[in-house]
């Protein structure tokens, strides 16, 4: 008996759903694999002890400090970027927009060297700042410095996006109630782009807490100074491998707890919710 068209298709998609769970399944057991094994080594005992020890609090609070005034600083030089070059046209519009996106692909290596050549004590900004004895490098202002860097484009391209989406109907409606541009920015843009909006900060924060590279480079590895999170579990894996498991474990919580907010945001944002 000859095979009817019906049946071909779904035994097609038989073989596409089981190669396609095959795919997934790999991806899970890849990814899911590395981080089972890491939160298996660390009991909840060893965690509350390595929580007790100076290193780990100094750079705990000290990288929720960073990343928090580092995404405030994002948040407040990047929406009026985010805004101009979704809203308007201008001579040079995609070569800002290359330059802002830079550091997603740039080494953070490279990064934190070029920071230090333009902001160390011999740098090309860093030498008249250190004439008049202010010092940046290797100091915890380099560290949210790096952090802004390399964090930035996350929230300026969450936010770009997000309001070229609003629709510029209700924009309209408010200036012809006579709503001046700043109110109806605050009033109408903000709040309909606030989804997306937050979204970005939450990522910029994410990626400024992980950040190591150009930290490393431009601010050092000074305990209570510079020594941000991931620079204490590079510090502490040469000799106290538990403040170091516990460490990366409260990153890994960090980064679910992350993940998780930006999907719900995310999936808001689609509904329109």
């Amino acid at each position: 008996m000859t095979p009817t068209i019906e049946r071909i298709c779904m035994r097609g998609n038989l073989r596409l759903r089981i190669f396609t769970g095959i795919l997934i399944g790999i991806a899970i057991l890849f990814i899911g694999i590395p981080l089972a094994a890491l939160l298996i080594r660390v009991t909840p005992e060893t965690l509350l002890a390595s929580l007790q020890n100076p290193v780990v609090i100094d750079a705990l609070c000290l990288s929720l400090l960073t990343a928090g005034i580092s995404t405030i600083i994002v948040i407040g030089f990047g929406t009026p970027v985010a805004y101009i070059n979704a809203r308007c046209h201008y001579p040079g519009k995609k070569i800002i927009d290359t330059i802002t996106d830079i550091p997603v692909v740039l080494p953070p290596a490279v990064a934190g060297l070029a920071l230090l050549m333009a902001f160390g004590r011999r740098g090309l900004v860093g030498q008249y700042l250190d004439i008049l004895g202010i010092e940046i490098a290797f100091t915890t202002i380099a560290v949210i410095m790096a952090q802004i860097f390399i964090a930035s484009p996350f929230y300026i391209r969450q936010a770009r996006t997000s309001f070229a989406l609003v629709n510029r109907t209700y924009e309209h409606a408010a200036r012809t109630l006579g709503a001046s541009p700043i109110r109806t920015f605050f009033t109408i843009t903000v709040p309909l782009a606030f989804t997306g909006i937050l979204s970005g900060a939450v990522l910029s924060f994410a990626r400024a807490l992980g950040e190591f590279g150009a930290t490393i480079m431009f601010a050092g590895n000074l305990q209570g100074k510079t020594q941000t999170m991931p620079l204490a579990i590079y510090g502490a894996f040469q000799g106290d491998v538990d403040s170091s498991l516990a460490l990366a474990v409260i990153l890994v919580i960090i980064s679910f707890v992350v993940i998780s907010i930006v999907k719900i945001l995310a999936e808001k944002e689609e509904t329109g919710t």
